[in-house]
């Protein structure tokens, strides 16, 4: 798979299904657009809608579809008007769920955040996770 080579670090520290959706339409997106952050952007993509990011790797979610407005947006209009992402993080996902992922994570305070402060807090957690994963 000529993706290997580009994999994020995230992703090779994730499931093989992982790696193989975001592989798969890494390759089809270099084909179409050629390589660089399109192809990149479009194999993210792709990616959260099956995967949400927890610390330093992606995990399957318990549901298919977009994690974030921007992913919602479709073709041209998510290039022009663009929207907030969440880093990976399913912000579709129930609170309950939310509040189970930032206790893996050892959020603090967590049981008081709204469900928008979660969010941003995994947010966070996944960033120190995956910095502290590549430094080491």
């Amino acid at each position: 798979m000529p993706a290997k080579k580009d994999m994020p670090s995230t992703l090779q520290r994730s499931g093989k299904k992982a790696q193989e959706t975001w592989g798969k339409t890494h390759d089809s997106a270099v084909d179409q657009y050629g390589e660089g952050e399109r192809a990149h952007r479009t194999a993210f993509s792709a990616l959260k809608h099956t995967h949400g990011k927890v610390g330093d790797h992606w995990e399957p979610k318990g549901h298919k579809g977009p994690s974030d407005p921007q992913a919602a947006q479709q073709g041209r209009a998510s290039r022009e008007r663009p929207r907030s992402t969440y880093g990976g993080v399913d912000g579709n996902a129930t609170k309950a769920h939310l509040l189970g992922i930032a206790k893996r994570l050892n959020i603090r305070g967590r049981s008081r955040m709204t469900k928008d402060e979660l969010i941003t807090a995994i947010d966070k957690a996944n960033t120190r996770a995956t910095a502290a994963a590549r430094s080491s």
